[in-house]
């Protein structure tokens, strides 16, 4: 049996440690395959509190970051394997403005490199994973090429796992005639309210600090899993994953091993449904 092909999306701002190190582990462990990217082709790193054992979480009052995972956070973010990651932008056609004089015909190579793009996941990839951190606000969730490759595997009945704010980019992606979010009437779990800091959220690669997140992840995923669908922030409780087929989605950092040991068995026992009540 061939082994199994992991896309791993992850923010050139800042990714969490735990949550590429959880998933990254347990898929290691199954024997996948694992292809990263990004969304310029820029190296990624990890965001320096998710490497400091002492750094006390604010919502939570408490470290989230073990003496042993830190380490293994800062081995990772070291070694020469997220070197060289696969340039998104390169590879995946950009929208046209319909300002263009040119629309017309700009918008059927779109569209036809995006049906390019879409036999080339379905040759090369089995499932995609999209990381969290803090990262992800800037160049993932409004990402229009993120949300092309994200309704490509989509289009292909693959799996899409994502975890913390990397949830955002699923709430978003969708197709332009009618613009409705791909996560209506599914069950999902993301950064909760509880969960946000009120301020001092930080990026790699800038200077600036913002105040609280620019959006309140989890009134987004309320929204965009309406009528029939839900946000289950599961505050108060360890971990927080749901699976309801094709997405597995993970809240946030402690979540991060469960989120890929569901996606694994997704893949090695057709697991549709899980973490919540129907």
């Amino acid at each position: 049996m061939a082994k199994k092909r992991i896309l791993i999306v992850l923010s050139e701002y800042g990714y969490w440690g735990e949550e590429l190190v959880g998933p990254l582990e347990t898929f290691d462990r199954a024997g996948y395959e694992v292809t990263f990217a990004t969304p310029t082709g820029k190296r990624p790193a990890a965001l320096p509190p998710s490497m400091d054992p002492e750094y006390i979480d604010p919502p939570l009052g408490r470290s989230v970051t073990s003496t042993e995972m830190a380490e293994k956070v800062k081995v990772l973010d070291r070694s020469s394997r997220l070197d060289d990651p696969l340039d998104l932008a390169s590879w995946l056609p950009d929208r046209p403005y319909r300002s263009r004089s040119d629309f017309l015909r700009a918008w059927e190579g779109y569209n036809t490199r995006r049906e390019q793009v879409r036999a080339q996941i379905a040759e090369r990839y089995d499932a995609l994973l999209i990381v969290g951190g803090s990262g992800p606000i800037v160049d993932l969730a409004n990402n229009w090429r993120i949300h092309d490759l994200i309704l490509a595997f989509h289009d292909l009945d693959l799996p899409i796992a994502a975890e913390c704010y990397g949830v955002a980019a699923l709430a978003f992606a969708r197709e332009q005639d009618d613009r409705v979010s791909i996560l209506r009437n599914k069950h999902v779990t993301g950064h909760c309210i509880e969960y946000d800091y009120k301020d001092g959220t930080g990026f790699m690669g800038t200077d600036f600090v913002i105040g609280p997140p620019p959006y309140p992840l989890e009134y987004i995923l309320r929204d965009a899993t309406l009528p029939e669908g839900a946000f289950h922030g599961n505050f108060g409780k360890e971990t927080s994953v749901i699976v309801d087929y094709p997405f597995i989605t993970g809240r946030s950092t402690p979540d991060s091993y469960l989120t890929g040991q569901k996606l694994v068995e997704v893949l090695e026992h057709g697991l549709r449904q899980w973490g919540f009540k129907a």
